[in-house]
Formats: structure tokens, C-alpha cells, sequence
């Protein structure tokens, strides 16, 4: 048989232009598809991390500004190695083998998808998944599946096996736009990354095939164990854990307990929201990974909202349905806890025809009493006034009648106050005037001693902007304040006449730890009474010699061994009842009474909002 030579020459050569070709062609379209491959710093900024707010330990997080999705970046270093071996052993146990693909793991699925007739998922590593879910949709198709070989044979020939596993560790998603194992942790075990255990490793993992399906708060609860058993067996075959260790961890069970709060402080934490978006807006917070350290001490905080419903609830037979507590460091303005109701989460019926849209309702939840609900303040404001006063030179022992006047007409009808108790007491001192809340003697001092528009102005430079009217009434309860507002104003006593503004948040740093922003608010305080006139006034309001003919001993305005100022506030048609006191190191205000200002029975400040400051100061003292 003769071999023509020529022939088989020319063979060799088509077959090797052949080959060429596909060599060219399949190096062109790795060329194409490994251009949108990007550098490192890029692929872990298109991670949107949310903006994250602190109590002012930085432990307790308050709440979490995403969208779409919520997630906080760590380091390999920073997540359990259970987790990483619960992941490998399910998701890709030749991880550290392949070269970003499987290619035995690629011809099977090709040999189904011939078999069934339609393109499968089959066969992803974990660098395949990283990229599908970072470049690349779920459509079933071949171009997307090319792309993806080939960029996950790309991104696994420059990056290192463990940058790789970190990325997809943060990047994998846990469903309720919980993204990264992180925040996964956080939301289901109250605990980082880093903490968490075999079992709890294994149920991360179990979820991943299937976030909303395998939820550990859904309706699949065996499905999800039986798939955590199945994670379990499979760190156990790879040689991640022992039999020991397998059969310990198969017998023990999660207690998940409730998801964490997305929301804790309500009133508080929506204020600081409220801050954080007129400074950087909406977007930036949802993108940039902002960590907001806030003024709020956490525990005290959960002692004031369970003090606040337990009051209320006991002072509903006073026709009292709502309450609100405000305590702030009198050094510092730091707002340490802030109740803007009895209860934010209430779900309960409502009565029929009011609106708690319009605030109609005896008790409207969501509605911030502390810093938007404007109240007359009946005698809260007294304060400010003999302080007008010793600013004009008069001083806690001189004195004024106290007899039944009329203060000629203000409007249309004459002005002739009453006191409380509807007695009079002849010649007082200022000291026992201010001490027992007289009306008659404090109208006054407000005419004759201060000065009405003196009294006003010093009321304004104090921190009060709210509607105080020009009238002797304002002793009484004329005007509007909010209780965050008239709370803090009382700094200007314990601060020795400097002016304490409120302050929320404590500093601000970027997603690399770099402080940003840093409060420094009252660290210049502005003096707007002297020294001498602010140390009068804590001592006639802490004394309980001077306030007991009014109040008894023992009230709700004393707090053993303690040098604590208070004053009592209730306007004339009991809608709002008040008690606001300080000492060196604590300012509370509380306020009782209802949202859509129905009155209350006739009782005095002190036996309602009085007792709600008495509980909270003490447990305020002891725990801070």
C-alpha cells in the first residue's frame, strides 16, 4: 500500500492550523471575558456596607441604615474557622485543590444537561459562585457559563485561595438582605463572626444552599436540621472534626432565641437617623459602611422603657395613658436615654374615631412625646424665673406677700391666679416660695422682682425656643415646651450658669476606623447666668426642709443620700404633669399624661410624673 507523503503532510497541517485557530480563537475569548476582571481594591468597593448606630459602648448596635443590602465586611482572620471548613466541606471540598474550576465536576454536569435537555448549575465552585453572584446573573445560558470558567480560572491564578474564601464569605447571602456572614451571625446568634461555634458553623452553611427555604426563623425548621446533620457529616469525611466531635455536635441543639431587634431605642435611634441624613443623605449612609458612636448608655436605657410601661400601666386607674423619660449627662449634654412613649412597638387596638396619624389618640406610639410633643409645662418653668430674679440682685431670703391678688386684665379678663392648695400664707421667702410651687408669690416675683421680658429672655438663652408668650400666666403653664428641651435647660443649674445643649452622637468613623466626625458641642459652654444665681437655685430645689410644708417629707422629689434638685410641673387643667431634676452628674425629665391631651384626674405632678423621676433617678444613680 502506498502512502502519498503529500497528502498526509498536508493533513498535518490542516489539523495544526486547526488547532491554532482554536488555540487563537479560545485566547481571544479569555482575552475578552478576563478584561472585566477587576483589581482587588474594586472588587471589595462594590460591597455596599450599610451605616451601622452604636450605643456609646459600640457594643450595642442600635440599628442598621442598608439598602438593598445589609452587610459588614471582615477579615478571614475575623471569622471562625468552623465556618470556613463547614463552608468547604459543603460548597467545594476541593477547594484548595482545583485551579477555580472543577473540570471532572464540569463533564458530569455537561453529561447530564445533554441527558435531561437543559442547561444545570451543577458543578460551581466556591471562585464560580463568588463570581456568578459578583459579575454575573442566574440566566442558564452558555455565553454566562464561558464567562464564568473563564473568569474564575483568572481570578484564582492571581489571587490567593484564602482572599478568595474571604470575599465569598462576605459576599454569600442569608436572605431578609442579610449578605456576609457577618451580619448572618449578628442576626441569628447575637454573637460576631468570630464566636461562633461547630454547630453554629454548621447551620450557616446548611443555609446557603437555600436562604429563604432554610431560614431559622421559617417553616422548614427540620428541613434546615437535617441539612445542618448533613454539613455536619461532611467536616467529619473531609477530617475537620472528629467522630467525638460529630456525635456531640449532632446531639446538641441552637437556641435562636428571637432575631435581634433591627431597631433598639426606637425614639432615640430615629433621631440620630434623622441627624445622620441631614448631613450625608439617604445614600451615602447606605453605601459607605459609617460606624455612628452615640451618647446612649444601652442598659440605662432599657431600665427607663420598662419603668416607663409599668408606671403607665399602673397610673391608668388616673386616666394616665402615656409617659416619656429623658436623662442626660449634666456635664457633657450627652443624651443617655430618651423614652418618646410608653411602648414604640405597640400593637394593640385602638379606640375607633381617633387617628394616631393626627396624634388624636389617648396613646400614639411611634409619636416622639420627648422631642415633638410641645406641653405647658405648669410650674416647670418657676425655675428660670427666680433665677430672673437673683440675677436683679433679690436673693433666696428676701421676700414677697403672698395674699390673694388681681394683676389687672391680661386679655380680656382680670388676672387673679390661685395657688394649688387654694391658702395663703402672708409674708414667704423666695426659698420657700420656689421650694412649694406658690402661684400667687411667683406672679409676683415674675412682674416686680424679674421682669416679664427678662424672665423670657433668660428662658430662650437657657436652650428653650419653643412658644413661651409674654404673660404672667407662663408660672402657671401658659406656653409649650418639650421635655427634651426643658430637661436639658436645667443644665444651666448643676453647669454653674453655662448652657448645656443635647447631644446625640459622640463621634463618627468611616468604614476604616478613621474618625470623621467628633462632637465637641459643649466642650465651650456658653454662660448665660452667673454662678451665684445657678447655685441658688439647686439649693432651694434640693431642699427638703423648704419643700416639705408643700410636699411632705419623703416624697417622690427626695432621693436618699443623694443632693438631687427637683421641680414639679402641672398646668391648670391637668393634661401634662412634669418633674424635672439634676445633680452634678444626672439631668431626667419626666412627663406623663396623654397624646390627645384629655385631662387627667385631679392629682398632683408629684404622685404621677414624680414617681416615674423618683424610680428612674435611683436606677439611674446606680447605674451610672
Amino acid at each position: 500500500m502506498n502512502i502519498d507523503k503529500n497528502k498526509i503532510k498536508s493533513l498535518g497541517e490542516f489539523f495544526l492550523i486547526i488547532i491554532i485557530l482554536i488555540a487563537i480563537i479560545g485566547g481571544g475569548v479569555f482575552l475578552y471575558y478576563v478584561r472585566d476582571l477587576p483589581r482587588p481594591e474594586n472588587f471589595e468597593s462594590r460591597f455596599m456596607e450599610p451605616t451601622r448606630i452604636y450605643d456609646q459602648t459600640g457594643e450595642t448596635l442600635l440599628h442598621t441604615i442598608y439598602s438593598p443590602e445589609n452587610r459588614e465586611t471582615v477579615s478571614l482572620d475575623n471569622i471562625s474557622p468552623y465556618i470556613k471548613e463547614a463552608v468547604i466541606a459543603t460548597e467545594d471540598d476541593d477547594f484548595y485543590r482545583h485551579p477555580g474550576i472543577d473540570f471532572q465536576g464540569i463533564i458530569r454536569a455537561i453529561l447530564m444537561d445533554l441527558k435531561i435537555r437543559e442547561l444545570s448549575q451543577g458543578a460551581s465552585t466556591i471562585t464560580q459562585q463568588l463570581i456568578r453572584s459578583y459579575f454575573l446573573t442566574n440566566k442558564k445560558t452558555i455565553e454566562r457559563k464561558t464567562k464564568e470558567i473563564v473568569l474564575s480560572l483568572e481570578l484564582d491564578r492571581r489571587y490567593s485561595k484564602e482572599k478568595i474564601l474571604e470575599w465569598y464569605l462576605n459576599q454569600i447571602p442569608f436572605g431578609s438582605n442579610m449578605y456576609g456572614v457577618e451580619v448572618a451571625s449578628q442576626t441569628f446568634f447575637n454573637k460576631s463572626a468570630a464566636e461562633v461555634n461547630l454547630q453554629e458553623a454548621a447551620m450557616l452553611a446548611a443555609i446557603i444552599k437555600a436562604p429563604t427555604y432554610y431560614s431559622p426563623h421559617g417553616q422548614h425548621i427540620d428541613a434546615l436540621k437535617n441539612r445542618q446533620n448533613y454539613v455536619l457529616k461532611r467536616m467529619n469525611k473531609e477530617g475537620y472534626i472528629s467522630d467525638e466531635e460529630l456525635k456531640e455536635a449532632q446531639q446538641k441543639e441552637i437556641d435562636f432565641g428571637k432575631m435581634s431587634q433591627p431597631l433598639k431605642a426606637p425614639h432615640f435611634t430615629l433621631k440620630v437617623k434623622e441627624k445622620l441624613i441631614d448631613k450625608y443623605g439617604l445614600s451615602y449612609l447606605q453605601r459607605k459602611g459609617l460606624k455612628v458612636y452615640t451618647t446612649l448608655n444601652y442598659n440605662l436605657q432599657e431600665k427607663a422603657e420598662e419603668l416607663v410601661f409599668k408606671e403607665i400601666k399602673r397610673q391608668g386607674i388616673y386616666n394616665v395613658h402615656n409617659g416619656s423619660v429623658v436623662a442626660l449627662d449634666s456635664n457633657t449634654g450627652g443624651v443617655l436615654s430618651l423614652v418618646g412613649s410608653k411602648d414604640y412597638f405597640a400593637t394593640s387596638s385602638f379606640p375607633k374615631g381617633c387617628s394616631l396619624e393626627k396624634n388624636e389618640c389617648l396613646f400614639t406610639p411611634q409619636f416622639n412625646v420627648a422631642i415633638n410633643g410641645k406641653r405647658q409645662p405648669g410650674s416647670a418653668l418657676k425655675p428660670f424665673i427666680y433665677a430672673a430674679a437673683f440675677e436683679e440682685g433679690y436673693t433666696p431670703t428676701s421676700t414677697v406677700i403672698d395674699e390673694k391678688t388681681n394683676f389687672g386684665k391680661w386679655g380680656e379678663d382680670d388676672y387673679i391666679p390661685q395657688n394649688y392648695d387654694e391658702l395663703f400664707r402672708g409674708e414667704v421667702t423666695l426659698k420657700e416660695s420656689l421650694a412649694q410651687s406658690l402661684n400667687v408669690p411667683s406672679v409676683k416675683v415674675l412682674l416686680n422682682l424679674a421682669g416679664l421680658n427678662k424672665s423670657v429672655e433668660l428662658i430662650k438663652k437657657c436652650g428653650i425656643n419653643t412658644n413661651i408668650p409674654k404673660l404672667p400666666s407662663i408660672v402657671l403653664g401658659s406656653g409649650e415646651v418639650t421635655l427634651l428641651d426643658i430637661t436639658s435647660a436645667y443644665g444651666v443649674f448643676p453647669n454653674e450658669g453655662k448652657k448645656v445643649v443635647p447631644v446625640f452622637i459622640k463621634k463618627i468613623e468611616d468604614k476604616e476606623g478613621n474618625v470623621i466626625f467628633q462632637n465637641n458641642k459643649n466642650k465651650t459652654k456658653r454662660k448665660v447666668l452667673t454662678t451665684e444665681s445657678a447655685q441658688q437655685i439647686t439649693s432651694v430645689l434640693s431642699s427638703e426642709e423648704a419643700r416639705a410644708p408643700m410636699f411632705g417629707y419623703n416624697s417622690n422629689l427626695y432621693i436618699p443620700k443623694h443632693n438631687v434638685a427637683a421641680k414639679t410641673g402641672t398646668n391648670q387643667n391637668y393634661k401634662d404633669f412634669w418633674t424635672i431634676g439634676y445633680n452634678k452628674e444626672l439631668l431626667v425629665g419626666a412627663w406623663v399624661g396623654n397624646n390627645n391631651q384629655e385631662p387627667m384626674i385631679d392629682k398632683p405632678a408629684v404622685s404621677t410624673a414624680g414617681s416615674l423621676w423618683n424610680k428612674f433617678f435611683k436606677a439611674a444613680l446606680e447605674a451610672y
